[in-house]
Parts: structure tokens; sequence; C-alpha cells
């Protein structure tokens, strides 16, 4: 399902998110330059607790923040030309080791994401709202628990 939210709701969004969030998940991010991805991330790690300064790893590709409750790892792979060199940054090392992995740009590496994951689509609206879609990818059961939780059904 898509919405048209501002982005008092997208913050909003973004902590509802972080609550619901478990080792080994993944957040897949896509949407064009400017949507807010970046913002979103700072969101949920707010929600989550991380109190360092967000910021998008385009050039070191992942940031990684621990927690008492999991790490969670920022990946940006806006500049990865092909999906298979997201192994050259280690990315095997981080997925289903216990932490939460968010990733920008998700669409450009869809092939080697993990068999479940929560993707998010923003998509450019106005100067003061965005389009969003969330999607729970592998697994109904949980699908339909984190939109009834996040209030994104139909």
């Amino acid at each position: 399902m898509r919405k048209k939210i501002n982005f008092k709701e997208m913050d909003q969004l973004a902590k509802k998110i972080s609550e619901i969030l478990e080792k080994n998940d993944t957040i897949a991010l896509i949407g064009d330059l400017g949507t807010g991805k970046t913002t979103f991330v700072k969101k949920i790690a707010e929600g989550l607790g991380i109190i360092e300064t967000i910021k998008s790893p385009t050039f070191t590709y992942v940031r990684e923040y621990e927690l008492e409750k999991f790490n969670v790892y920022h990946f940006d792979v806006y500049r990865i030309s092909d999906p298979s060199e997201i192994y050259e940054i280690g990315y095997e090392d981080y997925v289903n080791n216990d932490g939460v992995l968010i990733i920008e740009w998700a669409n450009l590496i869809k092939e080697e994401l993990p068999e479940e994951y929560i993707e998010i689509t923003l998509e450019y609206c106005n100067d003061e709202s965005r389009y969003i879609k969330i999607d729970y990818i592998g697994n109904d059961n949980r699908k339909k628990e984190i939109l009834k939780y996040v209030d994104f059904r139909n």
C-alpha cells in the first residue's frame, strides 16, 4: 500500500518501525536522491536510542552502531555498479549476525538481499510530503504483523 505522508508522520512511522525491529531484520530503503532515505534512517536510529550523528555512508559503504539489544549496520550502496560488489565490502559478515541492516539504495542489490526484509519505498510528492510504500518480503505473517503495527494496512 502506498500512502502520502508529511514529514511529521514520516518521523512517527520511522519511530514505530524502530520499535518492531528484531535481530537479523533488514530494512531495504528505495528512493531517488532527496526523497528522505537518510533522514528516515536518522529517525529509526533515534527510536533505537542511537545518539551518534547519523551520516549516509556513501563513501565508506557501511557505518556500525553498537546497541545493547543488537548492532545496527547502515549501508549506502549508491556507488555500487554491480550487485556482487557488495561482497567486496564484507556484506556477508553483516547478514544474519544478530544485527539489523538498513540499506539505502537497496534496489541496486535486490538479488543479494536476504530472503526476508522490510522494503520501504520513498517517492517525492512535494516539499512537505512524500509517498511511502511499505512491504515485508518473504514472510506473510510478519508482513501482516508489521503493517498492522505501523498502521499501513488497506
